[in-house]
Parts: structure tokens; C-alpha cells; sequence
């Protein structure tokens, strides 16, 4: 989400801890990032500056980040004029989502020197700015010739701030301003998005939150309004993260109440902590989105390889189905090489090979003698035999590749983390299907446990995380009469159901086979089809891919997969 003005202006309070400090160096990590390393007289910070369109952002940062081997052109621009400069004061001009850092510095010459370092924090046309004591601009990281109002972001030109909205601003406007505005609100529409059109100063989660809290109706808005303004002006900040699912969906300056018990509320002890913390489990999401992806990509690419080889492969053993019939016309050619006579195209012959002895045509090539079209056909019999048993191995084990793919493909997209995602890579690099990188790292990481659920009567569920983890799980961890469960014709997860010798109750089976389906395809089924067998039933095929196996002695459940029961028993 965006900064907005509000937090941005608790954030500026923070950030006046800076003011006085010296900056030691000047990085670029990424194209839209600076990042400032300063001495302060309570010791060494970092300053992380964003200008990027889907999180624009100032605030002291612990993140570490990887520098690039060659340092930009504004990096490099920066380091000559702001290394070594003081920051005089850090201000927010008129509530704007803007910051101005005001720095001493010294010349070419030596001289002191006043320069500016202005970070803009709107949308799509955020930028830092360094602008020199005449006011004009000495470069930018993003340059603009043509802005709004006729406003141009170039070196040379005098810098002028961003214009204002033309709305009312929530927290400069009188009471009695305020007051008016809110009565002269049209009833008719979404009250947060009224709220929206009518006040700048308001993020969209801010007047989702009011609005929300004045349960949508504009007689109870004023009360709620002002509040927020006298905590405002109070300085009573309450730097908060939204969690939705577990993932870090927004963050605020006061709790938000209105995503109910879906949403979750993290208190932390200041705006820096806060927005390092948001922003670092985004990226991380978004790495994982982005490994996952190209995981999916790589895995899909050998997939659909395997799927048009195997479909050329089996044209071609269509093929040499009629070879039977060409080892026929050839015994036929020798059987009556006496009545065939040099360039004759054709041979017309009783065919033995039937009980009425038919007629039967057989084609000749006039070019040949007898002797040499019965060894071409006796020669494409062989070929096309020899063919077939090749075909068919191959075509097995085509098969076979198919389905494993098939399987890690239901893999990545139920992967959690980055642990099952790297677990699942090291898995493809050992089958051959990913390339090991020369220069790479050996990979020490250990490979993670099964997933872990305790049923309802107490008894232990284990999940494979991945097709050489189900293996693990079946031929190593379990027992021979723990019970197996693994969803019917589909691909998924294989369970095991620890029963330490004795007959497990009913509803654990249910609930194993309940966590089969869920960890399966068949997860946004209704109910699917789970066989349940022991341990000592299930085997693995001798040279088979990881995660195939063979089982018997098998019963069948119907059971619906429930992800609520899979939150539940999870430990």
C-alpha cells in the first residue's frame, strides 16, 4: 500500500533522530532504492530512500542488501556531493507525501553549501531529487520533461513541489471546514470512496477503517472524524501491520478493525521497524511468487517436451502395426517367385495365410528382380519389428516422465515456502531435469520433515512435502503396520497414519484420508476417492522415478479434503 500522509508524517518525527548526522556512504542497490549510511551521536544507521511506484518509502532500515558490481550514474552523482554533508533537518512540506532533507555540505572549492535531497512519494511518479542552493536541480533518479501543471523534472530547471489536489485536507481544514464538508457528502454512494473524493491527507485503507467504524453511515462519520484527528494532533501513533492469511497485506498508523477476525493487528515499537518488517516479508512473498514461477516455467517447458515426443512416438508405433502383414506379402513373393516375371508391378496370388485361400494382390516394384522385393520387405519387416520393441520402452518411459512431471507440478503449487520450493529444485537437479550449476555452492541446507498432524485421538499423521520425501516417508520412516493413504488416481501427497501396532480408531483413518485429499488435485474437489492400505503392502518399482510406487491389499474411502481439519490437527 502506499504510504500515506498521516504516516508518513509520525515517520518524519522519527527521522528527526538523523538530523546532525553525517553521511558516511552512498549505495544504489537497485535501480530505485539509495541507501545512506550515517554517523549518529547514538552510533552508525542506515537510511533506506525508495522511489519505487508500489513502495515509495523513507525510514532507517537493518535489511541488507546486495550491491551491484558497477554503481549507477546518479550513485555515483550522490556520492560526490552528499558523502561527507550533515542533514540540518528532514520536514514534510503542507502534509504532502513528501520529504525534504536539508544538508550542509561543501563545494568543489571547499566552500559551505546548502543542497536539498527531496523524495516525492506519489504513486507511479515517485523520485528523489537532489536539488543545489540555487534552487534548481542538479539531477534526479527519474527524469521528467513533462509533469503535471507543466512542471518538468530535469537537471537545470528550478524545483518546484508537486501541486496540490484540489480537495480539502483532512487535517489542515478548520473543525467548522470539516464539519461542513462531511454534511455535504452525497448519501448515495460508498462512504469510504466519498470520503476519498472529498479529503486529501486519507489513504483508501484509512477511509475503508472510518467508514467501517462508522458502520457506513455519514451521521456517525463526524464523531469518528474527529477523533482521528485529535490523535492525530496528540501524536498517539500506533505503528501497526494488517495480516490477512498469514501474509502482510497493510500497515497503518492506528489499528484496523475491518477485516474482522480474518485480519490480524502487529504492534511494533516504531514506523521504521514497521515498514522494514512489511516491505521485507513482501519482497520475500514476491521472491517466492517469482522462484515459484519460473520453477513452474522450467518444470512445464520439460513437461510439454515429454508430452510431443511421446506423442511423435506414438504415431510412429502406429506405423508398424502392418508389419505382420508385410512379412505375409514377402513369404507370399518367395512362396511364387517362379510365376513372377522381371518388371511385373503386381502379384496375383492365393493367400495361404487364410483358409479359403483367397486371391490377394501384391504390389512389386517393376525396378527390382523377385529375390530383391522379398528381401526389401523382409528388410522393413525387420526394421518395423525392431522398431515396435524400441517404441515401446520408449513410450514407457515417456509415460513415466510424464506423470512424474505431472506430479511436481501439483508439487509447486501447493509449496508453502521457499524451504519446499528449494527441496523440490535440489529434487529436479538430482533426477537431471533442472542443470547443476558449476560454479554453484554446495547446497547444505537439510532437507525439511515431513508435515506433522496429531488426530483427534492423538495418534501421529506424517505428509510428504515432495515426491522424494513421500519416498523417505514410505521405505524409511514408517513402520510396516503403520497405515498408508494416498488419493486415488490422482496425484498428491503420500500419508502415513502411525498406529504403533494396534487398530486405529475410525475417525483418524477419516481424518488421514481427509489430509490425503486436501495435500492432492483433488484439493478443490468435492469428495475424492483415498486407498488406504499398510505399509508393508506398498513397494517401489525397481529403476521407477521418485514418488511412484506400488501398492495392494487396498481398501477405499470417499472423503472431502478440509483445509480448516488440515489448520487444525497441524503441529
Amino acid at each position: 500500500m502506499p504510504l500515506d500522509a498521516i504516516t508518513l508524517h509520525a515517520l518524519s518525527e522519527e527521522l528527526k533522530t538523523a538530523e546532525g548526522a553525517r553521511i558516511d556512504r552512498v549505495q544504489q542497490p537497485e535501480k530505485d532504492k539509495i541507501l545512506l549510511a550515517l554517523r549518529t551521536r547514538e552510533g552508525n544507521r542506515r537510511l533506506l530512500i525508495s522511489a519505487s511506484a508500489s513502495g515509495a518509502r523513507v525510514h532507517f532500515t537493518a535489511e541488507s542488501f546486495e550491491n551491484p558490481a558497477e554503481p549507477p550514474m546518479f550513485c555515483m552523482l550522490l556520492r560526490k556531493h552528499l558523502i561527507g554533508a550533515r542533514i540540518r533537518q528532514i520536514e514534510q512540506p503542507d502534509w504532502e507525501r513528501m520529504l525534504l532533507i536539508h544538508l550542509d555540505t561543501r563545494d568543489e572549492m571547499g566552500d559551505e553549501s546548502e543542497k536539498t535531497l527531496a523524495v516525492e512519494m506519489i504513486g507511479r511518479s515517485a523520485n528523489v531529487i537532489l536539488v543545489g542552493a540555487d534552487g534548481r536541480i542538479i539531477d534526479c533518479l527519474r527524469r521528467m520533461e513533462y509533469g503535471g501543471e507543466g512542471r518538468g523534472v530535469l537537471p537545470g530547471m528550478i524545483y518546484r513541489l508537486p501541486p496540490k489536489q484540489e480537495k480539502i485536507h483532512f487535517l489542515a481544514c478548520s473543525e467548522e471546514e470539516l464539519q461542513k464538508a462531511i454534511c455535504g457528502m452525497d448519501d448515495g454512494g460508498e462512504l469510504d470512496k466519498v470520503l476519498l473524493h472529498t479529503f486529501s491527507g486519507l489513504s483508501p485503507l484509512v477511509c475503508r477503517e472510518l467508514a467501517y467504524r462508522s458502520h457506513n453511515r455519514i451521521d456517525l462519520l463526524e464523531e469518528n472524524a474527529l477523533s482521528l484527528r485529535e490523535t492525530v494532533a496528540a501524536g498517539e501513533y500506533a505503528p501497526t501491520l494488517v495480516t490477512l492469511d498469514d501474509a502482510a497485506k497493510d500497515f497503518s498508523f492506528l489499528s484496523i478493525n475491518q477485516y474482522g477476525a480474518a485480519g490480524r493487528n502487529e504492534r511494533f515499537d516504531s514506523f521504521s521497524e514497521l515498514l522494514d518488517s512489511f516491505y521485507a516479508r513482501r519482497d520475500r512473498a514476491e521472491s517466492r511468487r517469482r522462484r515459484s514461477r519460473e520453477l513452474m516455467k522450467a518444470v512445464k517447458t520439460a513437461y510439454e517436451r515429454t508430452v510431443r515426443k511421446l506423442a511423435v512416438q506414438k504415431e510412429e508405433l502406429a506405423q508398424t502395426e502392418n508389419r505382420e502383414e508385410i512379412r505375409r506379402q514377402a513369404e507370399l513373393i518367395t512362396a511364387n517367385m517362379y510365376r513372377i516375371k522381371k518388371g511385373q508391378s503386381e502379384l496375383i496370388c492365393e493367400n495361404y495365410f487364410e483358409e479359403t485361400y483367397p486371391q490377394i494382390h501384391v504390389p512389386l516394384d517393376p525396378l527390382k528382380t523377385p529375390q530383391q522385393n522379398a528381401s526389401a520387405l523382409y528388410k522393413e519387416f525387420t526394421r518395423k519389428k525392431a522398431a515396435k520393441e524400441h517404441l515401446t520402452v520408449l513410450i514407457s518411459e515417456g509415460e513415466r516422465q510424464c506423470d512424474y512431471l505431472a506430479a511436481v507440478l501439483d508439487e509447486i503449487e501447493r509449496a508453502e515456502s521457499e524451504r519446499d520450493l528449494a527441496d523440490i529444485r535440489r529434487e529436479l537437479k538430482e533426477t537431471g531435469y533442472l542443470k547443476k550449476s558449476k560454479n554453484a555452492k554446495a547446497d547444505r541446507a537439510k532437507p525439511q520433515a515431513p508435515m506433522r498432524f496429531i488426530s483427534s485421538d492423538g495418534l501421529e499423521i506424517l505428509v510428504g512435502r515432495s515426491n522424494v520425501q513421500n519416498d523417505e516417508l514410505s521405505f524409511k520412516l514408517a513402520r510396516r503396520t503403520d497405515l498408508w493413504l494416498h488419493v486415488q488416481k490422482l496425484h498428491g501427497s503420500h500419508v502415513v497414519l502411525r498406529t504403533d501396532g494396534i487398530e486405529p480408531p475410525l475417525r483418524s483413518i477419516e481424518e488421514a484420508a481427509s489430509l490425503a485429499a486436501y495435500y492432492s488435485q483433488g484439493r478443490e474437489a468435492g469428495k475424492v476417492p483415498v486407498d488406504i492400505t499398510q505399509i508393508r503392502f506398498v513397494k517401489k518399482p525397481a529403476g521407477s522415478l521418485p514418488g511412484a510406487v506400488l501398492y495392494t491389499d487396498y481398501s477405499t474411502v470417499f472423503v472431502a479434503p478440509d483445509e480448516k481439519l488440515a489448520e487444525t490437527l497441524r503441529t
